[in-house]
């Protein structure tokens, strides 16, 4: 098989019994699976939760999402060879020592193929839940433009970009565009304040004030787990997001939970030890992927600008990229991820036909 055929770029078309729209987002598709698959699969498997709760498939995909667009490479490739398995490992690793760690449990309730999770519905925290230990990013750019209070934290003078920040800080944003919050614009990805989300708990989808501070000890202390672990491996946790919702488990007890992704290429940086100490920065996550891109076109002004919007994605739609560079993605991806999990990642030849066949034999999905 090619090299494309290889990628599993298109992840909404598999013949997984649903009776509501799939929905395809960047990375990952979700089929709401019919009410009697939900109910014989929670009795069949025995799943930690209601009788009646709502189950979903979730299919990762192989894409790469950059600057709010999806390139693709020469070749008819349109995808990274590997990612979509990485990306599943690595947040599979994280959620399991979460849970053994006494943290949280995730969403996730079993994990049929690399490429897929079951997972049930939860109703999600409106909070995009960042955490960030060095200052770099759009934090330096603002912070080296003048700008000292992010999210309601103040930050000293004299940093310089790159470095340790003195504490590790928790700067939220919205999740999607939030309508009739005081003190809060309507518009997609936001910073907020510890006190916005006080003032408003309920807008945010937190069930009671007293939440807010469980939400906060359980991302702090899923960052610390995550940076322990790569110090371990001579990586350094630089930043992250965070996602939580609520579920009930099988008594009928709500709890707050780990949801979408964690720790990972996509939702995080991770950058070299050893590189870092010799004062060079080494991405391990799709941070070196935007960097590439901004080099790589003449006016990297079009993928900053957001009012440049239809010429980025025009520039992601007609620029097929070199082989070579989705093949160095590939390599990080897949290299972080067995050095997180320890093991060999195993790539499928044709990926979408493992899916249907397990999801067809061993859980009577498809038709």
């Amino acid at each position: 098989m090619s090299l494309a055929d290889k990628v599993l770029a298109v992840n909404n078309d598999l013949p997984i019994r649903t009776q509501q729209p799939v929905h395809s987002g960047k990375v990952r598709s979700v089929y709401w699976l019919t009410e009697a698959d939900s109910r014989r699969l929670i009795a069949e498997k025995g799943y930690n939760v209601a009788a009646d709760a709502p189950l979903a498939i979730m299919v990762i995909s192989d894409r790469i999402s950059a600057f709010d667009c999806i390139w693709h490479g020469e070749g008819g490739i349109y995808g990274v060879p590997g990612k979509g398995a990485a990306l599943n490992a690595i947040s599979n690793h994280w959620f399991r020592l979460f849970r053994e760690q006494g943290l949280a449990d995730s969403h996730i309730l079993d994990i049929p193929h690399p490429f897929v999770w079951i997972v049930q519905k939860a109703k999600p925290v409106k909070i995009e839940a960042i955490c960030r230990q060095y200052i770099t990013g759009s934090m330096w750019r603002s912070y080296a433009k003048g700008e000292r209070e992010f999210c309601g934290i103040r930050l000293p003078d004299g940093l310089q970009k790159d470095q340790k920040l003195p504490e590790l800080l928790m700067t939220p944003s919205t999740k999607g565009i939030l309508k009739g919050i005081p003190g809060v614009p309507e518009a997609d990805d936001v910073n907020i304040t510890r006190q916005n989300i006080e003032d408003n708990f309920a807008a945010f989808n937190f069930s009671s004030r007293e939440d807010i501070t469980h939400y906060e000890k359980l991302l702090k202390e899923g960052f610390e787990v995550i940076s322990r672990e790569l110090a371990g491996l001579d990586q350094i946790f630089v930043d992250t997001k965070f996602e939580f919702g609520y579920v009930a488990d099988a008594d009928g007890n709500e709890k707050l939970i780990y949801m979408d992704e964690v720790g990972t290429p996509d939702s995080s940086r991770i950058w070299d030890g050893p590189s870092y100490r010799e004062g060079r920065i080494v991405e391990n996550s799709k941070e070196g992927f935007r960097q590439l891109l901004l080099n790589h076109f003449p006016d990297p002004d079009i993928l900053l600008n957001k009012e440049r919007m239809a010429e980025r994605e025009a520039l992601a739609r007609d620029n097929a990229l070199p082989t070579e560079v989705l093949m160095d993605i590939s390599r990080t991806y897949v290299g972080i991820a067995e050095k997180i999990t320890g093991e060999k990642l195993v790539l499928s030849d044709n990926p979408k036909a493992d899916i249907i066949n397990i999801l067809r034999d061993q859980y009577g999905l498809v038709d």
